[in-house]
């Protein structure tokens, strides 16, 4: 087992504080969106065997069954399929979407046959993989997540009193669930962001004054809108992000998202594990590049409210957070002192991060590890481990 070296990314939309808090440090004064724990290029995690720091996607590539065992090699080829994150979010995230496997594959075939650039700001696929995920609150956690029902949507929208608005609400009203959905979200992305940037701001302003009056049915939904616009003035995505659920996570709570699920993460502290990808389709709250016709192609228009897990608790401490996905699994462990150590199954790679108190970790060769608030390891595969200490830790691998 090997403690993690981790890099944190400062995306413009981070918490100055979360982070900081967590790891014990000091604020910079400066976003601090993303804790990285996995081999993903990007940011590789390091290790130190005693040679110094190496990537831990080069330890993979020099010995891939050594690291992620055999299963896991014939299964998902000679890469960590998965990415750990801790993330932080002071500001609202864009609104996005991810594409199934087949699409992914075959975006990223079309682009690369196309001769366009991995880093263009036009492209949509970064990768042939998809990449669904989870997210699990350590603090209360706002987020947006899967389209609300037409007529709940309408009644929401009609309540602002925009008259600008008043198409969307009847096409919302009059048209059967997928179609008003589609052609309400193409309407908005499809028009012209400086015309509707008035009955934007005025939406904006309504959102504001019903959060705050008495009475008012889903005065929290309209104060998470409210926040995304005052992040994104005048952005038509704030129009698109008032067909979607909002859902408040309490500490413990997740959500799982699916290919084709529209999602935004607003405000909060949680651990994020996703299949290792980089494919994002985004619907707005964003200056970057919006593909609609490929959007609308990917989205799934499926109305419901949103699944918000709890973990199943196992006889041996273990809670999981199930998901239908075999690139990742992810559980966590609330120790108490003195407790029996928990004997962690040797036959995945698994990375360990403790987000509460302390944790302490023994190898089959005697050595032992302790991990404090923010930190984690790397457990290649066949090693035994036992787990035991005071505080909560995060258990990160593939699906046996």
């Amino acid at each position: 087992m090997n403690r993690l070296l981790t890099t944190i990314r400062p995306y413009a939309w981070g918490s100055t504080t979360a982070i900081p808090e967590l790891l014990g440090t000091p604020p910079t004064g400066e976003p601090q969106a993303e804790l990285w724990m996995g081999a993903h290029p990007g940011a590789p995690s390091r290790v130190d065997r005693g040679a110094g720091p190496v990537p831990l996607d080069t330890l993979i590539d020099a010995d891939p069954v050594a690291e992620l065992g055999d299963a896991a090699v014939k299964r998902f080829g000679p890469r960590l399929p998965f990415l750990l994150k801790v993330l932080a979010a002071g500001a609202p995230l864009s609104v996005q979407v991810h594409p199934d496997l087949a699409q992914a594959k075959a975006g990223y075939a079309d682009e690369e046959a196309r001769g366009i650039p991995l880093d263009a700001p036009h492209r949509n696929y970064k990768d042939a993989n998809h990449k669904p995920e989870m997210l699990v609150a350590l603090s209360p956690f706002d987020g947006l997540c899967g389209f609300r029902r037409p007529t709940e949507a309408a009644a929401l929208i009609d309540a602002l009193g925009v008259g600008a608005l008043a198409p969307y609400v009847d096409i919302l009203r009059a048209h059967p669930e997928d179609q008003a959905l589609r052609e309400v979200l193409a309407a908005v992305l499809g028009a012209d962001p400086a015309a509707m940037a008035d009955s934007v701001h005025a939406a904006a302003q309504a959102a504001a004054r019903l959060a705050t009056t008495p009475g008012t049915p889903h005065a929290a939904d309209y104060a998470a809108y409210a926040k995304a616009a005052h992040s994104f003035p005048g952005d038509r995505g704030v129009i698109a992000a008032m067909l979607l659920n909002y859902v408040r996570l309490q500490p413990g709570e997740a959500l799982y998202l699916g290919a084709g699920v529209p999602h935004a993460y607003l405000d909060g502290l949680g651990v994020e594990i996703m299949a290792n990808s980089d494919n994002v389709l985004r619907c707005g709250l964003t200056p970057k590049h919006i593909d609609v016709p490929e959007l609308l192609r990917i989205v799934r228009f499926e109305a419901d409210d949103p699944a918000v897990l709890r973990p199943e608790a196992a006889p041996d401490g273990e809670e999981l957070y199930a998901a239908p996905i075999d690139e990742f699994r992810l559980s966590r462990y609330v120790l108490a002192a003195g407790s029996d150590p928990r004997t962690l199954d040797p036959g995945t790679p698994q990375i360990l991060l403790c987000t509460a108190g302390q944790a302490a970790l023994r190898a089959q060769d005697g050595s032992t590890l302790t991990l404090g608030r923010g930190e984690s390891c790397w457990i290649p595969a066949g090693e035994r481990t036992e787990l035991d200490g005071d505080g909560t830790v995060f258990r990160a691998t593939v699906a046996a």
